[in-house]
């Protein structure tokens, strides 16, 4: 029963898995049995497709009459159109890439009663043992297969487009025939003109950076009838595992997105400004290959002069500080077709996450904000004075750097003396007691390049929020002693305490001190008045004996030189 059934499935199928005992001699049909079946069958064999296969042709009692193997080439051929005997035009039907058949073909399926020359004689079984590794049809085209598209795809592959891909190189039945990966370097081609074989031009149209595809072209759109003449042979089908990495075009420009705008603008960046930003820099598929944070300093250049990569210098421009931009720039604008030669390869588009920390512009000027003015605002500061003030520093981008709140205690200069650096000698002029104001400092104004080890970075802009809370003013210029009442026509002589005719330093000290003391003098305040005083002797201790004499003894306004009396 079991026989006859299985002799019935054969008659209806015409080719099938035999799992039974094969029919006797002679056959009437053929008889297949699979000893390889693939995990995975897309498409299998039908009548006007063309198959590579090797096989082993034997007789029934195991003696070869011919081999593909033998020949170290696959036997090519259409299916169904006469190209084959009968019997092995059926065999190969509905039969999978991969897959192994062991089919036995009777005479009348095969070469009948003449047989084949001296090969196969008349009325002869055969044996072929095949082994299917290629199927394609005329009709084919590429077939494309994506399995990993990325989120946030905004622009694809097109005609003309420069594109950079690894790819794995096989054929049908999964042989490698080359790898972009053990070269351990993209492929790097324009798409669309004729510099890829038809099939890749087509298979990559329409990808996304970082898409994978598998990319199946029939030999027609690969290397045709005669292959590559190495690797890749004749009517070979091609399957290209392909991993997009970027791509650009000629005329691309950079791109621009902005990420985050502050909602305060004043000003905007130019070209000529010195700007310091903090970025990471990756290639468009995410490989990163630099970063200012990693270095804890920021990037420091002016933009518009050729200072950086073309494509940096455009897309520095316009930005606010604290804005942070993302910018793309195509390999033309960047680094061309050599790449750095490390870290970034030849043709590679640039991604830039950047954060702008400040900019100033060699031309800018003290920036000064009044925040609040007193309604008693009379009395202004001025060089001289001696002003007490406290003050939060920070940079632009809000970090704080210092701060006489936390000391407990005020800030004390005298203006115009270059206690302070200039920026800040400017923003404490023409104020009054109790007012406030902010402080913007360009570094040239500032720190300059070098900046403050440890405490202020070099080329930074600074800000400061001060507040005047005591002023004294200061004395005219040029002075560093006035008097405050008339002047005793004595002056001399009560200097000269034991009446000898001659000052020394100790005399000339005491009296000073008494005449501030008793508010008939003021030295120049925010100064060590033995320091000033000491220097007023010397002033006019006009031969340096260490004794004033009357001779040597002037006043201020005997005469033109700026003694101190």
């Amino acid at each position: 029963m079991a026989h006859r059934l299985c002799t019935m499935l054969l008659q209806a199928l015409l080719v099938t898995v035999v799992s039974c005992n094969a029919p006797p001699v002679p056959l009437d049909d053929i008889v297949i049995e699979k000893t390889f079946t693939p995990p995975s069958c897309d498409r299998a064999v039908r009548s006007g497709d063309f198959v590579r296969y090797h096989y082993l042709g034997s007789f029934p009692d195991g003696k070869k009459f011919d081999s593909s193997y033998d020949r170290g080439s696959t036997y090519n051929v259409f299916v169904g159109k006469k190209q084959l005997i009968e019997g092995m035009d059926k065999a190969l039907l509905d039969m999978c890439v991969n897959e192994r058949r062991l089919v036995k073909i009777p005479p009348k399926l095969a070469y009948g009663e003449r047989g084949y020359g001296d090969v196969i004689p008349p009325n002869s079984i055969l044996h072929f043992d095949v082994l299917l590794l290629d199927i394609w049809n005329p009709e084919d085209k590429v077939q494309i297969k994506t399995y990993y598209l990325p989120e946030g795809c905004t622009r694809t592959v097109q005609v003309s487009d420069f594109v950079r891909y690894h790819y794995n190189g096989t054929l049908l039945d999964g042989t490698l025939f080359d790898s972009s990966h053990n070269r351990m370097r993209t492929y790097d081609t324009y798409v669309g003109i004729g510099w890829l074989i038809a099939g890749m031009d087509q298979g990559l149209l329409g990808m996304c950076v970082g898409e994978k595809r598998i990319i199946t072209m029939p030999p027609s759109l690969g290397y045709g009838e005669n292959g590559d003449g190495s690797d890749i042979p004749g009517q070979a089908s091609l399957v290209f595992d392909v991993n997009l990495i970027d791509f650009h075009n000629p005329k691309d420009s950079i791109a621009v997105e902005k990420v985050y705008v502050p909602e305060s603008c004043k000003r905007r960046s130019k070209a000529g400004d010195f700007v310091r930003y903090h970025y990471n820099g990756t290639l468009q598929d995410g490989t990163f290959f630099d970063s200012s944070h990693s270095r804890n300093r920021t990037y420091d250049t002016y933009i518009g002069k050729g200072y950086v990569i073309a494509g940096m210098d455009e897309g520095l421009l316009d930005l606010c500080i604290g804005e942070r931009r993302k910018i793309t720039i195509p390999p033309h604008l960047a680094y061309g077709e050599e790449g750095t030669g490390t870290k970034i390869p030849g043709s590679a588009v640039l991604v830039f996450d950047i954060h702008v920390i400040d900019f100033h512009n060699p031309s800018d000027t003290v920036d000064i904000q009044t925040v609040y003015k007193p309604p008693d605002c009379s009395i202004l500061s001025k060089k001289g004075d001696f002003i007490k003030y406290h003050y939060n520093a920070t940079l632009m981008d809000g970090t704080l750097l210092d701060s006489t709140y936390t000391y407990g205690k005020t800030y004390n200069v005298v203006l115009g003396s270059g206690q302070v650096v200039i920026g800040m000698d400017l923003g404490l002029r023409d104020m009054c007691v109790g007012e406030k104001r902010k402080v913007i400092i360009p570094p040239h104004l500032g720190y300059g390049e070098q900046g403050v080890d440890g405490e202020v970075p070099g080329s930074a802009v600074l800000v400061f929020d001060i507040e005047i809370i005591e002023m004294d003013p200061g004395l005219p210029e040029g002075y560093m002693f006035v008097w405050n009442s008339d002047v005793s026509p004595n002056v001399f002589a009560e200097m000269d305490k034991n009446s000898d005719g001659q000052v020394d330093s100790v005399e000339f000290s005491i009296y000073i001190h008494h005449q501030v003391a008793t508010g008939n003098g003021k030295l120049a305040p925010g100064f060590s008045a033995t320091s000033i005083i000491d220097t007023m002797f010397s002033n006019q201790d006009r031969n340096a004996d260490g004794k004033i004499t009357l001779e040597e003894f002037k006043l201020k306004d005997q005469e033109d030189r700026h003694d101190e009396l």
